[in-house]
């Protein structure tokens, strides 16, 4: 080491004379000179001991006094070098202490020691001591001791006292540091430490645990080394180290060593990373030993980091099972159109010369929309009126569905829950046996033993009473039910669903469901009419049957519905349950009880087994699996013509007793995490409480939780990634009532039958002056009618001027519904429609000021990606809508707004997603000065009225960011390609609100038909604003509402896109340590502390799909 320059000293202090005497000693004087070098350090020690001033003379900053001392050290070797470091080596001075070189010091001095014979042992302890305290604050401390030389004198060292608890013990302390280095890991393992660590580790003993303590955590940083694991693994260390936590667990009653037996969880959680140490593991009964001994644990609250790394362990090593289905597509599909690999464009450039291509193609673009340019102008300004008859003449709902309802009329069933099996039918003439209960059945199409109700031969009477339908069997009937059929059918009722004990005779008159009346109460619905709606929409399961829910329908209850408050250790509990299922598989039933790939079998009429269903429009059930006499595994179909999308659920339930507790466990889920843990529960519709007077869709469940599970995907499904799991949602449901009939729904169901309900119900609305046009925008995949329609204001007269102002009002373009499972979106848009059409004056001005254009539901797949180039075949719906919104900008009329509404899975609240230069360059960090970024701040406008005046709306959560996977959504394509600068999608969340008026609270239909009335009233703020001539006016009421401009947008939460509201929580567990046994070995001299952290094991992913 060069001799440091003692830097000149204010003052003529002691200690400063003394380092300067020191300083001018260079390295041969000071070699032939020991005795008097070690006299001015000693003298110099003894001042910084007895005097703080000296001290700090010594340690402040410009000072070298700390590189004169340590360049002494390091010639001199002085034996008093420990108190030096105890001086000069304590609180803050250890980062000076390594920031001057003193590690590099303490390694040499360590090495010139250890060529002593024999080294001496009180000199080796007080190194090791120095080196452990310094380690942790020097990031290069594991490098620096590998090149130096010091590693192996350390190993030697260990090695040759194994016996010696007081130098064993710092060594193992360094060792532990020096392990942190993944190369030095490989290195020491290749010495035989790992053999060595576990001759120290030793069965229970209330002596040396320090010793203990320090050896396994040294014992575990090695084993996060692949070679080092797999080196334990073949020495047979697996068993040693379950047989050592089993001794420890047993003999440390009073819990004093459970940082010990922490240590051995963490060797066996770096094992088990290895597919071979899971396979050594499982062998040596792993699995039994830390299930019986972490439900030992359960009761104390300070055993938890121990019963969530031994749960950790135990999911890591449960055997990957593919799902209980023949194959992971869906169980429905259908014929996609073949579409050529050349479209009419790429036809074009390969005939014809440059010249004409570009005309050409313009007629090909507005031809092959299939709405020619005539036909755009018949939809957007072929008007006519008569202002003699009571409504403009406009397109019903009668034309847009008539050639649906023509061509896919089919019988229907009405809503029942069971259907007997024909052994049990007693006169074939006088029972029509129902489709509903789709148990008895080998595949979806109807069996020719069962005949379905034909609704066309069903009389249904409306009394004082309320609907009267049919119901499925003759078991059982409350005395208020009744019914009559034309041609003397007669079906029962429902039997084991509503009814009381004990039979009717044969003779006895037949029973009626009674329907509630909810005119009142739901001016939208109308029974009678859904069944009509229902025979009119075509499903590609071919489904002839109507739940009891959408048969109903929906009113909202009254009472709010919190957040569910979420029980400490639901979570664990229920993965204890998941994993008992290995440890006792005697305990399993394993009992298919619901299968629409097989012929389910059929559900005894004594058995104690619950009978589901899912055979209906929207119903996602494919099989329902009875493991346990009160526990059910239930599996989601996917997304027609598809092998993934599980999130939507919606099924029947029936069979069930009072009182009793029933697990459902959907195992097939596929996000990596879900607002079910942050309060959400799932929907749950009861038919004794609709027909009580209680039509409500109500939150139901407890123990509710979502959590990876040991179900593999494939790769398939996953595009090409390798290990990923499913999910599991859990939850917990007491039944009220005896033989009743309950559905399950992820959100509030909203059908296609349902939508052309309303739109007919809709045109009952329609007043003199409501201008209402409903159009047939193209036909879905399915066969069904995508509609169009148009709302705005009849014009006064048939003066020009009126006409003129009526043709040339702005347009707002409203879409909903791309996403199938995103029923939400749906009621937000009938809030929207119900509040265009009502007759406020609020709603009157809103029609005179714009002319909307609305596609209510947008595909019966996943479309949002696909705008950017929509095929006509494949996604027709997006591709004719594009058409449109095309044509708009084509003839100057572009929409003033575009707005999408979505739901959202993850996050709280409704917010807006938007677009902006500015901010999305802002956000990528791009180099870009203001004048290049000149944005209007129009965009920011809609969302900012909408968080003052919607109680739902959070700006907070919203972003104006245009991510690069989102390139293809409508939002950004609108805005780019067409130009609409207010472009938007509208998240609405599944789950309820953490802000406002409606914080900690679900959200419920009410509120999202709320939210789409406060879009409108919206709309009518923004008419305000825009309708001033003077723009730079426009701009400073602008800024005044949105408040503050942020000058730096990436400090502004509303710049980022965030995948969750939710931090990961606290039961969750992390699945970062599963790896493949092939993964190379890192050989970065990276190095850093172990910051181990048992209580809070995450399980969050931020990978989200909207």
């Amino acid at each position: 080491m060069n001799k440091p320059k003692m830097a000149t000293e204010k003052g003529n202090s002691r200690v400063v004379m003394l380092l300067g005497q020191l300083e001018k000693m260079d390295g041969e004087v000071m070699l032939r000179d020991v005795e008097t070098a070690r006299l001015v350090t000693a003298k110099i020690l003894h001042l910084i001991q007895t005097q703080e001033k000296s001290g700090k003379e010594v340690m402040s900053k410009g000072s070298s006094g700390m590189e004169v001392i340590l360049s002494s050290l390091e010639v001199t070797q002085l034996i008093q070098f420990y108190s030096w470091f105890s001086v000069l080596g304590r609180g803050r001075r250890v980062g000076v202490f390594v920031s001057k070189g003193g590690t590099g010091v303490l390694f040499q001095i360590l090495i010139s020691a250890s060529k002593e014979l024999p080294p001496s042992e009180e000199l080796m302890l007080q190194l090791h001591s120095l080196l452990a305290k310094v380690g942790p604050k020097d990031r290069k401390f594991g490098v620096k001791a590998r090149l130096s030389g010091a590693l192996n004198v350390t190993v030697d060292v260990m090695k040759q006292n194994l016996q010696n608890a007081k130098v064993l013990l710092p060594c193992l302390q360094v060792l532990r540091v020096y392990s942190n280095n993944s190369v030095n890991a490989i290195s020491l393992g290749k010495t035989g430490m790992v053999e060595v660590m576990f001759k120290i580790v030793g069965p229970y003993s209330k002596k040396n645990t320090s010793l203990f303590k320090v050896a396994l955590d040294a014992l575990g940083a090695l084993l996060k080394s692949k070679t080092n694991a797999r080196r334990a693994v073949d020495s047979g260390h697996v068993p040693v180290l379950l047989a050592l936590y089993l001794d420890w667990h047993r003999n440390d009653t009073r819990h004093r060593c459970m940082l010990i037996r922490k240590g051995l969880l963490v060797c066996l959680r770096n094992i088990t990373n290895l597919k071979v140490g899971r396979r050594a593991f499982l062998e040596a009964d792993g699995m039994r030993i830390l299930y019986h001994s972490s439900t030992e644990c359960l009761p104390v609250r300070t055993l938890d980091p121990l019963i969530n790394t031994s749960s950790l362990i135990m999911r890591k090593c449960f055997p990957k099972n593919r799902l209980p289905v023949p194959t992971i597509n869906s169980a429905f599909h259908f014929q996609l159109p073949q579409v050529p690999p050349g479209g009419a464009v790429d036809q074009l450039y390969s005939q014809l010369s440059g010249g004409e291509v570009t005309q050409r193609i313009h007629i090909i673009w507005i031809c092959s929309l299939g709405l020619k340019k005539k036909s755009f102008f018949h939809l957007l300004q072929g008007y006519s009126f008569d202002f003699s008859k009571s409504a403009s003449t406009t397109s019903s709902s009668t034309y847009l569905f008539s050639s649906s309802s023509a061509r896919f009329s089919r019988p229907a069933e009405v809503p029942t829950a069971q259907t007997p099996s024909p052994k049990q039918i007693p006169d074939s003439q006088n029972v029509c046996t129902s489709v509903k209960e789709h148990q008895t059945l080998s595949s979806p199409s109807l069996t020719s033993s069962q005949t379905p109700l034909d609704l066309d031969t069903i009389h249904l009477s409306k009394n004082k009473e309320g609907i009267n339908i049919p119901t499925p069997d003759r078991r059982t009937a409350p005395p208020s039910f009744s019914r009559s059929l034309s041609q003397g059918h007669m079906i029962d009722n429902v039997g084991s669903d509503c009814g009381s004990e004990g039979t009717e005779d044969e003779g006895g008159d037949a029973p009626l469901l009674e329907v509630p009346d909810t005119a009142q109460l739901l001016p939208l619905h109308d029974p009678d009419l859904y069944v009509e709606m229902v025979k009119g929409t075509q499903s590609v399961p071919q489904y002839a049957e109507v739940a009891y829910p959408d048969y109903f329908g929906h009113v909202a209850p009254m009472l709010k519905e919190p957040l569910l408050d979420r029980i400490y250790g639901v979570q664990r509990s229920k993965i204890f349950q998941d994993i008992e299922r290995l440890i006792h598989p005697n305990d399993i039933i394993d009992k298919v009880v619901y299968d629409i790939d097989h012929a389910s079998p059929m559900i005894e009429e004594n058995s104690e087994s619950l009978k589901f269903n899912s055979q209906f429009e929207s119903g996602n059930l494919r099989k329902a699996i009875q493991v346990r006499k009160y526990e059910y595994d239930l599996v989601l179909n996917a997304d027609i013509n598809s092998n993934h999308y599980h999130q939507w659920f919606y099924f029947e339930v029936s069979g069930m007793r009072v009182g009793t507790a029933y697990r459902f466990n959907i195992i097939n889920c596929e996000k990596s995490n879900s607002q079910f843990n942050y309060g959400m529960q799932p929907l749950m519709y009861s038919v004794q409480e609709a027909i009580s007077g209680k039509p409500h869709w109500v939150r139901t469940g407890t123990d509710i939780c979502y959590y990876k599970n040991h179900f593999a995907r494939s790769s398939v499904a996953t595009g090409g990634q390798k290990g990923k799991s499913y999910y599991t949602l859990t939850f917990s449901v007491n039944f009220i009532h005896k033989e009743d009939v309950c559905y399950f729904a992820y959100h509030y169901p909203y059908t296609y039958s349902t939508l052309k309900m309303h739109l007919s119900k809709l045109e009952d609305m329609r007043t003199p002056q409501i201008y209402l046009r409903q159009d047939v925008l193209c036909e879905t995949l399915s066969g069904n009618t995508c509609p169009l329609l148009t709302i705005t204001a009849m014009p006064e007269s048939k003066s020009s001027d009126h006409i003129c102002q009526f043709r040339n009002r702005p347009f707002i373009f409203l879409s909903a519904r791309v996403h199938p499972g995103e029923t939400n979106a749906s009621w937000v848009m009938k809030g929207t429609l119900e509040f265009l059409m009502g007759t406020s004056a609020l709603a009157v001005n809103l029609r005179e000021a714009y002319n909307f254009k609305i596609v209510p539901i947008d595909g019966i797949k996943d479309l949002n990606r696909q705008w950017q180039n929509p095929d006509p075949e494949l996604h027709p719906t997006i591709y004719h809508t594009k058409g449109l919104l095309q044509y708009l900008a084509y003839i100057q009329r572009a929409p003033l707004v575009f707005c999408d509404y979505h739901g959202h899975s993850r996050k709280k609240n409704v917010f807006m997603y938007g677009c902006s230069v500015k901010e999305t360059v802002w956000q990528s960090n791009i180099s870009a000065t203001s004048s290049d970024l000149q944005e209007d701040l129009g965009y920011r406008t809609l969302p900012k009225i909408l968080s003052q005046i919607a109680p739902a709306f959070s700006m907070a959560s919203s972003s104006f960011v245009v991510e690069r996977s989102k390139e293809s959504t409508a939002r950004v394509v609108v805005w780019r390609e067409i130009g609409v600068k207010r472009s938007y999608t509208m998240e609405s969340t599944l789950c309820g609100c953490d802000q406002g008026k409606y914080k900690g609270l679900q959200i419920s239909t009410r509120e999202l038909e709320e939210m789409g009335a406060q879009f409108c009233l919206a709309m009518l703020r923004l008419k305000r604003l825009t309708s001033l001539r003077n723009h730079q006016n426009l701009l400073d009421l602008e800024s005044d509402i949105i408040g503050t401009q942020s000058k730096n947008v990436s400090s502004c939460t509303t710049t980022y896109v965030l995948e969750e509201d939710e931090p990961s929580f606290l039961e969750a567990i992390d699945y970062s340590a599963e790896s493949n046994d092939e993964d190379p070995e890192p050989e970065s001299d990276l190095c850093g502390d172990v910051q181990e952290n048992f209580d809070h094991l995450s399980d969050s992913e931020t990978r989200h799909r909207n």
